[in-house]
Parts: structure tokens; C-alpha cells; sequence
């Protein structure tokens, strides 16, 4: 794996590319070079033969043409000593052939035993055939070397008398070219090794400063800005290290503002109260936030990747489409029977600036109070309006009849007369407790305070009762007579005391027992108030402290309740920092709870 990546490299691909570029170009001279020159070592040779060949062809013609006495020598002996005149280590062998193939003469010492025997050479026979002169280069037999061979004619007055037939050794210019090519590639070896070597460090003033911007680059991707490209010069690659450089201080400072903003947005997603998901433009979730998480009670990366509609549940009323095109919020409901449980969902498109969609933004917004509290209020005013009517409507029927000439009547005019004053009374008790309520829920009331021993407090509260009560209850107390001081608004703890006592006193029957009781620990201060009165059902016993809420509505307004005190009482306890609640078992009786602080001084006495 190495070895590849080496070669893949920018230093060694240059490297290769410039000693194959001087490779190739030394080639194209070698070629060039070594061609003319053994076309020239050919022609100086060839030439230089020539020039002996004709002399040698001009005095055989001569010898040829002589007219011949019996003084004279023979012709054969002639040639033989014309040719023996050749003294040439270029030339092999020269013979004299007639016209009739047959030889005459060899300048060969040892080879005088052809002498008159007929030539069978192709090139003499082509030549005096034609008469043409012939030549070639050919392989000798014997000494196993390249041997030039031409054959020349001899003519006279237009007739072939014969051929001079010249056997040269030019092997030795072959020789030469061997030894220039042997010179040229040792040449060629040592300038490519100093190729190879320049090449190297060439290469290297080049892919330097690349490799350096490639480590930066490596660097820039792991996050690290701080590593700068060295400049090793003004040229162009100078002037690409230094744009590098000056990129890497601009995207490390778009990393920095990037990485600022990513903060931002993940501390805000973090801390938003609504709920936060994010889609790719397919619909899949690609994120969400820690609400939205809490909201839909999954772990983390659990809803990743699934499809908005089906988490949220609207798979068989919209399409992911439909949910782009949404301008409106949707109300989505995920109540339980023991809990109500509904948000809003508004959707938000994000789209390129092409128009096309790349996903969409969901924000989730838990309306369970405001529908609860939408819903109270819309009770509230329907309560209201009942409570008002029905005092209202009795009251006009009775003023109609008294209009009507019941005045006159001493027997019935009384009697509708108090009948109207108890109605209003009971709606000016209605009223009052209404802008009592209306006060503590705007804060529009002051806590009157004093440190007051609360069972003292408690007891004159239970003898006002006690003494005033019409049935037959008998009162149990489990009242401790030490002092137990509590800081409190006397005026509003009695009202608490008093609805509650009332109520116990309502709904006890003549017989019953009401049990009062007051514990002290851990700095909760704990009354109790029981009766043995008709009980209150268990999916009830939450309601009771409700605004106008009764158990039995018909009985509670014939004893002249208004349905407002519990929830006044829950109201002034919460204001004194403390709760209240209810314990009851239906045709048992029912228990009222509630608390208040208190705190010990250093020497364990109460304040």
C-alpha cells in the first residue's frame, strides 16, 4: 500500500515525467544522430572504395582492349599483376570476370584456383546481363562478416566485355557505430542519472510547498487553523501558499463564527420551553430538542431518521406535503384518561432561495393549562351565571307576585318578602366571594401578619362553634395545650377554619362526631378537621377545592352555599406558604388537611 501510494505521488510523477521527457528527447537525437552517421561512415567508405574500383576497373578495360603479340604477357597474368597492385585492408578481393562468366583474374593470393573457372555470383551475372552495375551488403560465409559487394561492368562501344567484381570488408564501420552506441548510451545512462538527480531536487522546490499545503490541509479538516503554509518564493506556487495561508485565517474565522452560532442555537434549542424538530426535505427527523424529546417521552436519538407525521401521530388525517402547505397551527391531543395532555404544532418551511424545499421546522407548544385554564374559565362563567339565575329567577317570581297584588295579602307578603332578602343575601355572599377570589388571583391583597399561639387561636374558633351549632354533633379535640406560635393573618386563617368547620357541620348527621387535631414536626405545622358526613366519592376528592364544585349541588344550595369557600380557603393557605388537601371514603366521613410553617429559634423555643 505504500509502494502505491508512493508512486501516486506528485514528487515522483514529476520526477518520472522529466527524465521521460529527456528519456525520450536524447532517444529522437540518438536516432536522428546515429542514423546520419552511419549513413556518412557508409558513403565515406563506399566512396573511398569507388575510387580505388575505378582505377582498377579503368586498367582492366585497358588490358582488356590491348592488342596482344606472343612477346606480350597473357591477359591473365596481366590482370594478375594489375590487381596485385591493390593493397587495401577495405578490400577483400577484386576479380575479373569476361563477358562469358568466366574468371580471369583475383587480386586473392590464396584463393588463384578460380582462376578460369566459370562465376556464379547473382550480382556478376546481373550485371553483365543488364549491363547494369550491382551492389550489396551481405553476410561472408567464412569470415561470418558483413562484406560490401559490387560488380561493375566493362563496356566497349556499347558491348559488356566483361565485370570487375569487388569484395569489400565495411564490417568495420558497423564496428564504429557499435562503439558511438555504446559511447551514446553511457552518455544517455549518466545524463539520465543527472536527470534523475536534478529531477529530484527540481521536483522537490515543487511538491514542497504542495505536500506542506496538503499537511494543512489534513490539519484544516481535523479543526486544527493554527498550522500556516511555508512561502518558499514569489512564484506562482508562493503566491498559491500565501492565498492558503490567507484562507485559513478566513475559515478560521467563519469556523469561529460557525462553532459561535452553533452554541447560540444549541443553548437556545437547550433552554427553549417549547419543543423543537427539524426534518430533511423527505419528511425524516434530523433533529430535535431536549423539550420536544420530554414531550413526545422518547430517550435520546430515538425519533432520528423517522417520519415527522408518524411521530406526531397525523399519518391518517395529513401528508408531509400537506403539513408544507400548512399555514395554520394543528392542535394535536395526546390526553390520557387520567391526564389531559395537548400542544400546538406550527410548522415553518425552510426552503432555498430557489424556492426548493429542503425541510421543515416544527415547533411544539404544551397548551394543556392554557386549554385547561380556557376551559375553568368557560366553567367559571357558566357557573357563575347559574348561581346568579337561580337567586335572580326566584327573586322575580316572588316581586312579580307581590306586584301583582300579593303586597295587600298580610299572611303571604311576609313570606315572599324574606324569601327575596335570603336570595339577596345570598347573592350579595356570592358576589363578595367572587371579588375575594378576584383579589387573590390578581395579588391584590396584603397578609396582615401576627405570631399568634395557633392553639389557643384554634380552640376560640372551635367554642364559637361549638356554642352556636344547631344539630346535635359532638366536637373531639386533639389539641395539645402547649404553646405552639405561628406567624399568620389571623382574619384569613379564620375564614379557612370557618368554611371548612361549616362544611363539617353541614354535612354531619345529629349524632356524628367532628375531630379536630393539630401536629407539630419538622417545621409543618398540620390541622386536621373530620366529620362523619356522607363522604365524597374517590375521583371526586381532588375536585372539592374546584371553584363551584359541589358533590351534591341540589343540598348545597339549600343549605346556602355558594360553592367558592374551599376554593377560598386553598387560596389564603397556599398565600400563608402552606397546603391543603382532602381524604374521604365515601359514607365515611370526610378528613380536610392543611398545613403551615412555622420555624424554632436557636434556644428551642417557638417564635
Amino acid at each position: 500500500m505504500q509502494k502505491v501510494r508512493f508512486f501516486k505521488s506528485v514528487h515522483v510523477k514529476l520526477v518520472l515525467i522529466y527524465v521521460l521527457l529527456i528519456l525520450i528527447a536524447m532517444q529522437i537525437i540518438g536516432f536522428y544522430f546515429v542514423r546520419e552517421l552511419e549513413q556518412k561512415l557508409k558513403e565515406n567508405f563506399q566512396t573511398s572504395v569507388d575510387d580505388r574500383l575505378k582505377l582498377v576497373t579503368f586498367s582492366v578495360k585497358e588490358e582488356l582492349l590491348k592488342e596482344r603479340t606472343e612477346a606480350d604477357p597473357k591477359i591473365e597474368q596481366s590482370l594478375k599483376t594489375v590487381l596485385g597492385g591493390i593493397s587495401s585492408t577495405d578490400i577483400s578481393e577484386i576479380q575479373v570476370i569476361n563477358a562469358s562468366y568466366r574468371i580471369l583474374a583475383t587480386s586473392d593470393a590464396s584463393n588463384q584456383s578460380i582462376v578460369g573457372q566459370r562465376a556464379t555470383e547473382k550480382l556478376v551475372r546481373q550485371s553483365i546481363a543488364t549491363p547494369t552495375r550491382t551492389e550489396k551488403i551481405a553476410l561472408d560465409d567464412q569470415t561470418k562478416t558483413r562484406v560490401w559487394l559490387v560488380a561493375t561492368p566493362i563496356t566497349s562501344n556499347g558491348k559488356v566485355i566483361g565485370t570487375v567484381y569487388l569484395k569489400s570488408n565495411i564490417e568495420s564501420v558497423f564496428r564504429q557505430m557499435n562503439e558511438i552506441n555504446r559511447i551514446l548510451a553511457g552518455g544517455t545512462a549518466l545524463a539520465l542519472a543527472i536527470t534523475v538527480i536534478l529531477g529530484i531536487f527540481i521536483a522537490k522546490t515543487i511538491t514542497k510547498p504542495i505536500s506542506d499545503m496538503r499537511k494543512q490541509a489534513q490539519a484544516m479538516a481535523k479543526g486544527n487553523y493554527s498550522r500556516k503554509v511555508r512561502v518558499y518564493g514569489n512564484d506562482e506556487i508562493g503566491q498559491l501558499a500565501i492565498a492558503f495561508n490567507h484562507l485559513t485565517n478566513r475559515l478560521q474565522e467563519a469556523q469561529s463564527t460557525t462553532e459561535g452560532e452553533r452554541r447560540k442555537l444549541a443553548s437556545v434549542l437547550a433552554n427553549m420551553t417549547d419543543g423543537v424538530i427539524a426534518t430533511d426535505r423527505k419528511g425524516r427527523i434530523i433533529l430535535i430538542n431536549t423539550p420536544a424529546q420530554q414531550l413526545l417521552n422518547s430517550e435520546d436519538d430515538e425519533l432520528m431518521g423517522r417520519p415527522l407525521i408518524s411521530v406526531l401521530g397525523l399519518e391518517e388525517e395529513y401528508t408531509f406535503e400537506d403539513l408544507i402547505h400548512m399555514k395554520d397551527a394543528v392542535n394535536l391531543d395526546f390526553s390520557l384518561p387520567e391526564r389531559p395532555y395537548i400542544w400546538r404544532a406550527n410548522f415553518s418551511v425552510i426552503q432555498k432561495e430557489t424556492g426548493f424545499v429542503n425541510g421543515l421546522i416544527t415547533v411544539l407548544h404544551d397548551i394543556t393549562e392554557q386549554e385547561k385554564i380556557e376551559m375553568e374559565r368557560r366553567e367559571f362563567v357558566s357557573n357563575v351565571s347559574h348561581e346568579l339565575r337561580t337567586p335572580l329567577t326566584t327573586m322575580r317570581s316572588y316581586l312579580e307576585a307581590l306586584a301583582d297584588g300579593a303586597w295587600r295579602d298580610e299572611n303571604i307578603a311576609p313570606t315572599f318578602l324574606n324569601v327575596t332578602q335570603t336570595e339577596t343575601e345570598r347573592m350579595i355572599r356570592l358576589v363578595n366571594d367572587l371579588l375575594q377570589l378576584s383579589r387573590m388571583d390578581s395579588r391584590e391583597y396584603e397578609l396582615n401578619a401576627d405570631i399568634v399561639d395557633f392553639n389557643k387561636f384554634f380552640n376560640r374558633i372551635i367554642d364559637r362553634f361549638e356554642m352556636s351549632k344547631s344539630k346535635n354533633v359532638e366536637f373531639q379535640r386533639h389539641i395539645s395545650e402547649t404553646p405552639c406560635y405561628v406567624e399568620l393573618d389571623t382574619d384569613k386563617i379564620t375564614q379557612v377554619i370557618d368554611n371548612i368547620i361549616s362544611n363539617a357541620l353541614k354535612y354531619s348527621p345529629d349524632g356524628g362526631y367532628i375531630r379536630f387535631g393539630v401536629t407539630a414536626q419538622e417545621g409543618i405545622l398540620k390541622v386536621m378537621i373530620s366529620d362523619d358526613g356522607m363522604g365524597i366519592p374517590k375521583e371526586n376528592v381532588e375536585r372539592i377545592f374546584d371553584r363551584f364544585y359541589r358533590v351534591d349541588r341540589a343540598r348545597a344550595r339549600s343549605m346556602g352555599g355558594t360553592g367558592l369557600g374551599l376554593a377560598i380557603s386553598r387560596e389564603m393557605i397556599h398565600a400563608h406558604g402552606g397546603k391543603i388537601w382532602a381524604e374521604s371514603e365515601e359514607g365515611h366521613g370526610t378528613t380536610i388537611f392543611f398545613t403551615l410553617p412555622y420555624e424554632l429559634d436557636e434556644a428551642g423555643e417557638w417564635d
